[in-house]
């Protein structure tokens, strides 16, 4: 389980009057002293004779070149190796100073940092941390077994939320998928529940809201753990890159997604009546990695993302929905992180990582804030090809050579997840951090899938001969025909992971094949037209997506029976 203490932003100050005494000034008297400095303390993981854990300091002061933080233990901890700070210990006492790289620590900024150490008997968490010699408030914030929540405040998180628990099954989804000829072999699956604009918390056209979810979620819960899946998606100037998907605010809006957007959920997901369950959020599918591949200088750069490169409300929307979320001790932000068909090349793969910290360190978040990562979300890249790997040869080239992989790093998604949470953490997210890969219509089963190798002949025909996924191009997003079902929902399938997803609900149209009129902000995106014959996002391919589909979200028949016939595992 992960353990925290956490600094109060606000506190009682002592100050000194004129006669020399000392009196008291309450939260909201204009006397009031600013809090010098707030900390985090988190054990992420903890063992027999071990543990991790994860520091985040904030500085509210005068703006440092070089920082220290110190606190001392009760009992026999000894710190054994640490990152992103240097740090020792004399006895009881550790001292965690900067590296060279990260000293600058701004008013308002906040630096983190993380070790491993051994311990016997409790592992109890320190009382006092100061920085640079100022005592930092801290409260603390329910962690540990034998130490209670503060009142309203939910229990402490643990290290997998899909571990030990149900996922929420989705009643609207599930009566769509049970209505289909065959659709009752699934309709008991767990998917997401998209919120992709403001009035689908409240519920739109009569629909279910979000307190109707989480409800829901109360009486499927029962005696026993259950997670609930929610998709957070409506940046202003969503999916810059793709028209299908775009939402209903505009580029500069992003005062309206924080207050009537995320501030409403975050006061749902906080009400006590909810504290049971555990409620994982994915974070804002497709915005960050756009701000990498499609802007500047390069080939497939789309004007709309360089304007929200240049505002910065990718970034701002991120951090923000991860602080306020992430202040609720039952939520568990999941970042989106793309798929290996996006990410997957040497000069997309690190600045992905580099942006998505920048992201969760604005706004008042840290990377404390995040629980994970997501790949993979509502895409199609085949989980594991089992028939060629990235080190292959075939007649004097590498399988990177091939037109099909086309110099990537990665040719399936667990391979990139899990590579992938290795580079977040070298980037400074926390040690624990997981990943979730959407499996919802990965399969690529069916009477068409390879049963070996491809022939041997050229590296092409040998990775086309035997890769699973069909599509003409990895970047092919839009309502591919050919795909199936995935892997079914399980928790910690493979190292690093958290859990198998199916975050977008099988079913649910990526995006029209036509223009369709409509009130939800969701425009017309060739990607989705039969007939395209692509663009440099996908190296000129065809498009593959099925025809006759619906506007994003909108229920698929035609797909959902095709996604079921190609099944992998089959049904």
């Amino acid at each position: 389980m992960s353990r925290t203490r956490t600094a109060m932003l606000a506190a009682l100050a002592l100050v000194a009057g004129a006669s020399g005494t000392a009196f008291a000034v309450v939260p909201g008297d204009a006397g009031i002293a600013a809090v010098p400095c707030t900390v985090d303390y988190k054990i992420q993981n903890q063992w027999g004779t071990g543990f991790t854990a994860a520091v985040t300091v904030t500085n509210n002061g005068a703006a440092k070149s070089s920082w220290a933080v110190k606190w001392s233990y009760a009992g026999n901890q000894k710190v054994t190796s640490g990152w992103n700070a240097k740090i020792s210990q004399s006895g009881t006492a550790v001292t965690a100073a900067n590296e060279s790289y990260n000293g600058t620590l701004a008013t308002g900024g906040s630096a983190s940092f993380g070790f491993q150490g051994t311990y016997s008997g409790s592992n109890a968490l320190p009382a006092t941390f100061t920085l640079d010699g100022v005592t930092c408030n801290v409260d603390d914030g329910g962690g540990g077994p034998t130490d209670p929540p503060d009142p309203g405040t939910p229990g402490t998180r643990v290290d997998n939320p899909y571990n030990g628990a149900k996922v929420y099954v989705n009643p609207e989804w599930s009566a769509k998928a049970a209505a289909e000829p065959g659709g009752s072999r699934i309709s008991n699956q767990p998917t997401g529940v998209w919120l992709d604009r403001i009035a689908a918390i409240n519920g739109v056209n009569g629909g279910m809201g979000l307190r109707d979810h989480l409800d829901a979620a109360l009486t499927q819960k029962g005696s026993g753990e259950l997670v609930v899946q929610l998709v957070i998606y409506n940046l202003p100037g969503r999916d810059c890159a793709a028209l299908s998907s775009n939402g209903e605010l505009g580029p500069t809006e992003i005062d309206k997604y924080k207050t009537q957007y995320i501030d409403p959920i975050k006061a749902i997901l906080a009400d006590a009546k909810y504290a049971s369950l555990r409620i994982v959020t994915t974070i804002e599918i497709d915005s960050l990695p756009n701000l990498v591949t499609n802007t500047g200088s390069r080939p497939t750069a789309t004007p709309q993302c360089d304007v929200m490169k240049a505002n910065g409300n990718y970034q701002k929307g991120v951090g923000y929905a991860l602080n306020k979320l992430g202040d609720v001790g039952n939520v568990y932000n999941y970042i989106d992180a793309g798929h290996h068909g996006w990410i997957g090349w040497d000069d997309n793969f690190a600045p992905t990582a580099t942006l998505m910290k920048e992201a969760a360190t604005t706004e008042g978040a840290t990377v404390n804030d995040v629980h994970g990562f997501i790949t993979n979300t509502a895409n199609y890249s085949a989980l594991k090809e089992n028939n060629f790997t990235i080190n292959d040869s075939v007649a004097g080239k590498s399988v990177r050579e091939s037109k099909w992989v086309d110099w990537n790093r990665y040719v399936d998604e667990l391979s990139f997840a899990q590579a992938f949470r290795n580079q977040l953490v070298t980037t400074g997210f926390n040690s624990g951090v997981g990943m979730l890969i959407d499996t919802s219509r990965n399969g690529w089963g069916g009477s068409a899938r390879p049963t070996g190798p491809g022939a041997m002949t050229s590296v092409d025909t040998y990775v086309d001969g035997g890769r699973y996924d069909r599509r003409f191009n990895t970047g092919n997003w839009c309502n591919q025909s050919g795909a199936g079902l995935g892997e079914r929902p399980k928790a910690s399938p493979a190292a690093g992971i958290d859990a198998y997803v199916w975050m977008k609900p099988p079913g649910e149209s990526d995006g029209s094949s036509s223009a369709i009129p409509n009130d939800e902000g969701k425009g017309f995106d060739r990607m989705c037209d039969p007939t395209y014959t692509g663009n440099p996002r996908n190296n000129n391919n065809m498009s593959g997506a099925l025809p006759n589909a619906p506007v994003a979200g909108h229920w698929f028949s035609a797909q959902f029976q095709e996604l079921m016939k190609n099944a992998y595992p089959a049904l």
